[in-house]
């Protein structure tokens, strides 16, 4: 795993990786969706020798197979990934996440990849049948991007099937942590209280969620890369845990010593159907086939992501009083 390619290295998981493949002493190449700013999201300010940002599109089948030559292991993270977005954008949903992941599996098989990670999520799921959640779970398409993620498994597994590419689908849980987009319910909450908020703005708070924080589930990225007999499985990435978000909202509150109370906000609510209402994964899968096990409680994790939003410089990037789809 020494020369590797990071889609969607510019965003939340994808910098965190970065950052844990350059401890590891990979040489990396990170991709930063292609803008006119020549703005590389939060890669801006990583500095390494061993890190080469370059600048492009998964959509594009061409810039996919140049980006891959060379490679030993790709992880493909790029993705559209706000569910709300969805519901008004699904065609931007299929051109990125179904097709960008078959140009990148081409693009793979066409490099001879030793291993190539596919990212996917739970919101393939939908709504727990049974709990924990293991890999052969029911799939629910309970939104546009959650089909579009289904479809995007299937178009990388379909590539093992059919021409043996050495492809792992990596489906993490609910990631949290330094960095995540406000859309989320953890930075929204964060971010409202570090501002001063007490009265916060929030959607349904029944649903539960098996929260991972960010550095555990870069170890478990990289546990299936290293990994033998792993190709062509999916296996899921999570803490075999579940909490509802209103206790949620209740522990960072806590921690951050904040007397608040919370109103629901109508924009901020799924459409009846789509809401996912319980996600508590099985991390057996993943534990036996890798040494993989997580470091962080949700306590802990969440410690540490609210130090990182208190910090002036980091909370000014956030638009807290605007919704985030």
């Amino acid at each position: 795993m020494k020369k590797v390619l990071v889609t969607g290295a510019d965003g939340f998981i994808g910098s965190h990786l970065v950052e844990a493949l350059l401890a590891e002493g990979c040489e990396v190449k990170a991709l930063s969706v292609y803008n006119s700013f020549n703005y590389w999201g939060w890669l801006e300010g990583m500095t390494h020798p061993a890190l080469r940002v370059i600048n492009g599109d998964v959509r594009d089948p061409n810039f996919c197979r140049e980006a891959a030559r060379g490679c030993d292991t790709i992880f493909h993270l790029a993705a559209l990934i706000a569910i709300p977005y969805s519901y008004v954008a699904p065609d931007s949903y299929v051109d990125t996440n179904i097709k960008g992941t078959l140009n990148i599996c081409q693009a793979a098989r066409d490099a001879g990849v030793e291993r190539l990670i596919v990212t996917s999520t739970s919101e393939v799921y939908g709504t727990a049948q049974y709990v924990p959640i293991d890999e052969k779970h029911p799939k629910q398409p309970q939104s546009p991007y959650s089909a579009t993620k289904i479809g995007a498994d299937a178009i990388a597994e379909s590539f093992y099937n059919a021409f043996a590419l050495p492809v792992v689908v990596a489906r993490p849980f609910n990631t949290y942590g330094p960095r995540q987009s406000a859309r989320a319910i953890i930075p929204t909450i964060i971010t409202q209280i570090a501002n001063g908020v007490r009265e916060i703005k929030v959607g349904d708070l029944t649903p539960t969620r098996d929260f991972n924080y960010v550095k555990d589930t870069c170890r478990g990225f990289i546990a299936l890369a290293k990994a033998d007999g792993v190709e062509g499985q999916e296996i899921n990435i999570c803490s075999k845990s579940e909490i509802s978000m209103a206790d949620t909202l209740k522990m960072i509150a806590s921690l951050m010593d904040a007397d608040v109370n919370w109103v629901v906000d109508e924009q901020r609510l799924r459409p009846k159907n789509s809401e996912v209402f319980r996600l508590y994964g099985d991390n057996t899968k993943i534990t036996t086939l890798t040494p993989w096990r997580p470091q962080y409680s949700l306590a802990e994790g969440l410690k540490e992501t609210i130090e990182w939003f208190s910090n002036r410089e980091n909370l000014k990037k956030y638009k807290f009083d605007i919704y985030n789809r």
